[in-house]
């Protein structure tokens, strides 16, 4: 299993961290590793003083993928959630200014928190246009539709397909809406998809028990 996760595909997101608005997808991947099932808490890496957390819908592929087209991508995918894509933004902000990869400041252990809870996918009748915020510690700090996003989710899926192939249980993290802020020990984050409460998590330091 593998994740595929889509940068600044909000535009509100890109500039809010003083990017530029893509003019095609920005993907980036995660290991396995790096999911963090529900029932977990957060664990902030020593590494980052500055982790910041970043709301996404994630759709799961159902059928292998490979050079399809966006009109047929939504056969290839059979369930969504809600899932934080954890960014160390003090790590990120180095790799940039070097020219590096983003995995250092993306990719650690448990920096892809999932909700548990899926709705699965009719390929006949897809998905329409899903609300979903993030409440830190009972406060909203982001909010967004899917109908915001840059690139839609059949896009999204025939771009990745083109550059590796899909297969399944593969998770397609699709890019999260302005908000994104830090975390701290002792944050409660609550996620909600179409107004009903599908992830919480518990955020600690690392080292804590």
């Amino acid at each position: 299993m593998k994740l595929l996760c889509i940068g600044r595909n909000y535009g509100d997101h890109a500039r809010e961290l003083g990017n530029a608005v893509p003019a095609e997808p920005v993907f980036f991947l995660k290991p396995a590793t790096a999911l963090l099932q529900h029932g977990n808490a957060i664990r902030l890496p020593r590494f980052s003083s500055d982790v910041h957390h970043e709301l996404e819908v994630v759709f799961r592929v159902g059928r292998t993928a490979s050079h399809i087209s966006s009109e047929r991508a939504w056969e290839h995918l059979d369930a969504y959630t809600l899932g934080l894509d954890l960014t160390a933004r003090d790590v990120q902000q180095e790799q940039k200014e070097k020219g590096l990869p983003w995995e250092k400041a993306k990719a650690w252990d448990g920096s892809a928190p999932m909700s548990d809870t899926w709705t699965a996918i009719d390929p006949g009748t897809p998905p329409g246009s899903m609300a979903f915020s993030l409440e830190r510690n009972g406060r909203v700090v982001q909010r967004g539709t899917t109908d915001d996003m840059l690139f839609p989710v059949p896009a999204l899926v025939a771009y990745l397909s083109r550059f590796i192939t899909l297969e399944p249980g593969d998770l397609v993290f699709t890019g999260t809406p302005a908000g994104v802020g830090p975390l701290a020990p002792g944050d409660v984050l609550e996620g909600k998809l179409d107004g009903r409460t599908i992830l919480t998590f518990n955020v600690e330091a690392e080292g804590e028990r």
